[in-house]
């Protein structure tokens, strides 16, 4: 029996691993031959002495335990006062891969982000000054250019065809070590993160560390399917969970990058919130699914096409919308000016209505729009008229139009609404304003939240002034 049984585990091994072995590549082989092609790349930026501890909770740990040490934040010279705000250069680290031979880069927008010089390191140890063709924050994608030729470049797989399990390999610059190679395999595909709506992250368990990031995700046909970017970790370093942006996304934003210096992005100009099962219930949906219109934003495509709050947007362009976070990564890759059909449930019934999308506009104009500027703590506000009043039954609040920063991180959503900052109940955004300036930076607020049809306390640590 167990000798029949050894019998048929040797025929399988015979049959599969040769057929395997057509498309998968040893480690060591893609190391050595994609390896070239990988970048170290090192920034310099000048700041003013003190703002080089960038983390909030490194200048707090300087300020309890170091009070009087120079060239610390809010440390004294010499004891006798505060020093003079004099530049120094604060440096960074990051990684990249040549796709093309004349000296195209690609790396983290965050990387390369302020930075004054940029330096790119190859594996021969020649080193060039890089120029910023284009930088996209909403993908964390880059373009940089140096003037070579007939340099090394990689090659670009589909992380379509991605399995969850399937093993990938990353090669970087963690901590400034050069060409440093890590494994792992894809945890899961299409991940949603707080901060980041236009991307549909790979998540794996390759160890990343600071400076792998802008780094290339292998597969193990030697083929690069994402770009390194972030870490989920509570301790600052790997902790199992890393993100990577598919090499598709980060293609699309490069040519746009490369071509005209930014990325266009269709728009349609509504907030929307996940569509949970009471939700569905009370809406008569047949389960969970879509966006949840909560506000249709002034003058905008939406308004024009016709979209009402409380409409649960179903398709967009004939792409079925299965979770909220899924339309604006598919509205954001339509090109602006285009018409498009959207399938809406409204009223418990599904209705067809056709928007021509405008331009998504820039970080900088959505902060200084009127009625929309990013306020402390990361939030853009809005008052809740007296439809959603009534449509949530609160006699008080403040709708969220925008996370980012501070709030992003804390996850405070678009849509929720503001209920409380501490003890003080929001009734306006200008008491949210004046609430919000009271919280010392370094300190946290306890945000209370209406989120669907429960409420909840955020802590949200204020970073800044």
């Amino acid at each position: 029996m167990m000798k029949n049984a050894l019998a048929a585990i040797a025929l399988v091994f015979a049959v599969s691993v040769p057929a395997l072995a057509k498309d998968v590549v040893d480690v060591a082989d893609l190391v050595e031959k994609e390896g070239p092609a990988v970048v170290n790349i090192s920034t310099t930026k000048m700041v003013k002495r003190g703002q080089e501890f960038g983390d909030e909770g490194m200048q707090e740990f300087f300020r309890r335990f170091f009070p009087g040490m120079p060239g610390m934040p809010g440390g004294q010279e010499g004891g006798q006062g505060p020093g003079p705000m004099q530049e120094i250069p604060a440096r960074g680290e990051g990684s990249g891969f040549i796709v093309s031979n004349d000296g195209y880069i690609l790396t983290n927008a965050h990387v390369v982000k302020g930075a004054d010089e940029v330096v790119v390191k190859l594996i021969d140890k020649r080193t060039f000054t890089a120029k910023v063709v284009g930088a996209d924050a909403r993908t964390d994608v880059a373009v940089i250019k140096i003037t070579a030729n007939n340099l090394p470049v990689v090659k670009l797989g589909d992380p379509t065809k991605l399995r969850v399990g399937e093993a990938v390999a990353a090669i970087g610059s963690p901590f400034g070590f050069e060409n440093s190679v890590t494994a792992g395999i894809v945890s899961a595909k299409g991940r949603s993160l707080p901060s980041e709506t236009y991307v549909p992250f790979i998540q794996t368990d390759v160890p990343i560390n600071p400076g792998n990031s802008g780094g290339p995700l292998f597969n193990m046909k030697g083929e690069v399917v994402g770009i390194n970017s972030q870490i989920y970790s509570r301790s600052g370093g790997y902790q199992g969970v890393s993100f990577a942006i598919p090499i598709d996304v980060a293609m699309e934003a490069a040519k746009q990058l490369e071509s005209g210096g930014k990325v266009s992005r269709g728009w349609l100009g509504v907030v929307i919130q996940e569509v949970t099962a009471d939700l569905a219930d009370s809406f008569g949906l047949d389960r969970p699914r879509g966006a949840l219109v909560s506000q249709v934003q002034e003058d905008s495509p939406a308004q024009k096409a016709g979209l009402q709050a409380a409409d649960v947007i179903l398709e967009f362009n004939g792409k079925a919308v299965e979770n909220s976070s899924d339309l604006p990564r598919i509205v954001g890759m339509a090109k602006p000016g285009t018409k498009i059909p959207l399938q809406v449930w409204r009223k418990g019934k599904v209705q067809q209505l056709n928007v021509v999308l405008g331009e998504l506009p820039t970080e900088s104009q959505q902060a200084s729009n009127d009625g929309k500027a990013i306020l402390r703590g990361g939030l853009a506000l809005t008052e809740l008229g007296a439809d959603q009043r009534r449509a949530l039954d609160l006699d008080y609040g403040v709708l969220v139009a925008d996370a980012t920063g501070d709030a992003a991180r804390a996850g405070i959503r678009t849509g929720d609404v503001i209920l409380a900052v501490n003890n003080t109940k929001i009734t306006s955004v200008a008491v949210y304003r004046k609430a919000i300036a009271a919280i010392p930076a370094g300190k946290s607020a306890a945000i209370l939240v209406r989120r669907g049809d429960g409420s909840l306390y955020i802590p949200l640590k204020i970073s800044g002034g």
